[in-house]
């Protein structure tokens, strides 16, 4: 049988039974790999008996927790496919990756009963069947069988394994330039490349302690938190960030690694009086999603913590690029070379390899590149072209190998680590009654990296930025809304229609409204 990622936990938990691989900072117990194992047994036993097969898609609509992780690994385990939501959609958006998908399951915790609730409402409109509610509270709610109770009816040994390799793994959902979320395809062949690449370049020590922030329904969170398991390594784990506990959490475990994006960085540098913070044992920090300042770099080595620029994308795990220690500060701003199972060009127009320092765009090949997009083969024919991942991301590379990222093709804006694609907001807001045409940019922000801007041409008189705003709350995620609107004449486009950004970055450059 070929690998399986579940299979993965197994074996930590028979090599290294005793060793913590899970702190909640929820205040919950942490767990060994042993206890995961036998966790996501259970729950894989039990909801086979449910009737859940292999191939059958499970959503996950749940906060960072030990839950999330041991579904993972269970689920895995007997071949069913993850699909983790992203928490921070509406429902509506929601209902598009549930239907789309095709998940007949769908496991929530207590934050998010009011959006379950709403798509449970919706009937058909979803082929959801089964609902689990991870009740930590008394409230459980009516539809949905409480998930702890069935765990617990589960035996802990182990499931067979039936799937790998080139089984589908997960479904990730990335936003779409045409407004619509993609769905990104990785396998357990795809999954454990990106783990093992990981692995093979960034520098573990034995006995290492991961803080890891970010939310595990990105790639970002969740291929370093297999890179934990393979290494052995304890992983601390954030519900939600908050940047004076992760200074205190750093403190009370002693720290040695971690994963931030550049606004998280820039929120905790903002606490002040660091010097109540224990930070010693913290030798880097990986920092990507967006391009990290050098002065954020400077800022962090000041205080004796290295901060590793990585590069990478949802479809190809994660990894891309990294900067390595000893040369953060030598070629500071730069992403690092290409990963060690991984290659990395730049090339133009034509695409011919660009000679050193010119800017193209990033094309990505390794063993750790998505299998495809869920059901949409053009937008997959297009981005996977001879085993290249066209990114859509321009770059520079020097003589040396480093790469430096200069900007991005398809005008995707990066606000505090979450994509944000214009043509999704203009597309919103081209349903305005008042509105007759629109564009949307980014514009630096100190606290987001960058935020989303609207440029409105007006049909009514009457029109103002705070009927805008309003329209678009609801309807969008939080971090997709608007900063702030302007109102414009015309929006200027070429002679196909195209919108010319670069001309509304000139006209409205920032920074943006905080």
């Amino acid at each position: 049988m070929q690998e399986n990622i579940g299979s993965w936990l197994t074996k930590r938990a028979l090599l290294t039974p005793d060793v913590v691989a899970y702190i909640d900072d929820h205040h919950t117990p942490s767990l060994t790999f042993s206890e995961l194992n036998a966790r996501a047994n259970r729950i894989a036993n039990a909801l086979r008996e449910q009737g859940v097969e292999s191939g059958d898609r499970v959503a996950l609509l749940l906060m960072n927790s030990p839950e999330f992780m041991e579904l993972y690994y269970g689920l895995a385990k007997i071949g069913a496919v993850i699909v983790p939501l992203n928490w921070r959609l509406v429902a509506d958006e929601l209902e598009y990756i549930v239907q789309n998908s095709g998940a007949e399951s769908l496991i929530f915790g207590d934050e998010f009963i009011e959006q379950a609730t709403e798509l449970q409402r919706r009937g058909a409109k979803t082929n959801v069947s089964r609902w689990l509610h991870v009740a930590e509270s008394e409230e459980q709610a009516a539809f949905a069988e409480d998930y702890v109770t069935l765990r617990e009816t589960g035996d802990a040994s182990e499931p067979p394994i039936v799937v790998g390799g080139d089984d589908m793994l997960f479904i990730m959902y990335t936003s779409g330039t045409t407004g619509l979320p993609k769905g990104v395809v990785h396998t357990h062949r795809t999954s454990a490349w990106g783990a093992m690449t990981i692995a093979a370049t960034v520098y573990y020590r034995e006995g290492d302690i991961f803080l890891s922030p970010l939310p595990m329904f990105h790639v970002g969170a969740l291929t370093p938190m297999t890179v934990n398991l393979y290494r052995g390594v304890t992983s601390v784990v954030m519900r939600t960030f908050d940047p004076v506990r992760a200074w205190e959490l750093i403190d009370e475990h002693r720290i040695t690694t971690a994963l931030a994006v550049p606004a998280m960085l820039n929120f905790m540098l903002a606490v002040g009086d660091l010097n109540r913070f224990d930070f010693s044992k913290l030798r880097w920090c990986l920092s990507g999603a967006a391009p990290v300042p050098e002065s954020l770099i400077q800022a962090y080595a000041d205080l004796g913590v290295e901060i590793h620029q990585v590069y990478g994308l949802t479809e190809s795990c994660g990894p891309a690029c990294v900067i390595d220690s000893k040369n953060a500060l030598k070629y500071i701003g730069s992403t690092g070379k290409e990963f060690f199972h991984t290659q990395v060009r730049i090339v133009d127009e034509r695409g011919r390899d660009c000679p050193p320092d010119a800017p193209g765009e990033i094309l990505v090949r390794g063993e750790h590149n998505m299998k495809e997009y869920w059901r949409n083969p053009e937008a997959t024919a297009e981005t996977i072209v001879d085993g290249w991942l066209h990114t859509g991301d321009i770059g520079r590379m020097n003589k040396e190998g480093f790469v430096y990222i200069e900007d991005r093709l398809k005008d995707m804006i990066i606000s505090g680590g979450e994509n944000v694609y214009p043509a999704e907001i203009e597309k919103l807001l081209m349903e305005m009654d008042g509105v007759r045409d629109c564009a949307v940019i980014g514009q630096p922000s100190e606290r987001w990296g960058e935020s989303p801007f609207a440029i409105v041409v007006p049909a009514a008189s009457n029109l103002n930025a705070s009927d805008v705003l309003s329209f678009c709350n609801g309807r969008l995620a939080r971090f997709k809304m608007p900063c702030g609107v302007a109102f414009a004449e015309e929006i200027p486009r070429n002679s196909s229609g195209k919108i010319l950004k670069r001309i509304l970055r000139d006209e409205y450059p920032g920074p943006a409204p905080s």
